[in-house]
């Protein structure tokens, strides 16, 4: 995202924008990669309700609150790109408002990558998992990227607990 300072994420976060929404979508390559036709939509603040459930000690991927949207909502997936925006807007909003914050550096990207997208970006991410006991791992020579060691075994899914 760009200019953050100057955008007011908690009134996007909510901000349903005629969410939820169930789309029946007809190419054939993805309905191939996401197996099915049901594509849901969910609003901003269904990804924030969700990521603040993450418990410490854990983490969740982007994924795994679309896998769980998706169940809940009698669809076959959930849309991919606003997901990852309102992940984004859920943690800047938590990093606008004084009081009510959302553990969003506990949610990551697949394959347990921090999001660079997060206020403070990676680096600010790492503190915070750091902080909560996680190591984070550096891959990569020129196009550096950073992971939360074995995720899979930290990794929290919604309905879960």
């Amino acid at each position: 995202m760009a200019n953050e300072a100057n955008k007011d994420f908690n009134s996007m976060l909510h901000d349903s924008k005629d969410m939820p929404k169930i789309q029946t979508v007809s190419d054939p390559r993805t309905i191939a990669k996401y197996g099915g036709s049901r594509m849901f939509f969910a609003p901003p603040i269904d990804y924030d309700r969700l990521m603040r459930q993450v418990p410490p000690g854990r983490v969740t991927t982007v994924g795994a609150l679309r896998e769980y949207l998706a169940r809940q909502n009698g669809a076959d997936f959930t849309e991919p790109i606003t997901a990852g925006v309102f992940v984004s807007i859920a943690a800047w909003a938590s990093f606008q408002r004084e009081a009510g914050e959302t553990p969003y550096w506990r949610t990551l990207k697949a394959g347990g990558q921090l999001n660079p997208k997060y206020p403070g970006g990676v680096e600010a991410q790492r503190e915070k998992l750091e902080a909560e006991g996680h190591t984070i791992l550096r891959r990569g020579r020129k196009n550096i990227k950073y992971y939360v060691e074995n995720y899979e075994a930290l990794l929290w899914r919604p309905g879960s607990d």
